[in-house]
């Protein structure tokens, strides 16, 4: 199984860019869990908390609004914060 891999962007920096385990997002309909082998997806995102957990460690980050495309293991988001 090929790794996952989050970059999490802000107009002003690169908040974080590495291997995760998983991802859970502020969709505008709820939250939502992207895992290894997601199916591609993009999506706008509201204010809320993003959580990841890398090496079974959680961490997570306020956002304000954004958007996210998931695609070929990769998560990228762009977040106002």
């Amino acid at each position: 199984m090929k790794g996952l891999h989050l970059v999490i962007a802000s107009p002003e920096r690169t908040v974080f860019d590495g291997k995760v385990d998983m991802a859970v997002l502020p969709g505008e309909l709820g939250e939502f869990q992207v895992l290894a082998n997601h199916a591609p997806l993009i999506s706008s995102l509201v204010a809320g908390e993003v959580r990841y957990a890398v090496d079974n460690e959680s961490h997570t980050l306020q956002i304000k609004g954004g958007f996210v495309e998931v695609r070929d293991n990769q998560i990228s988001v762009c977040a106002e914060l």
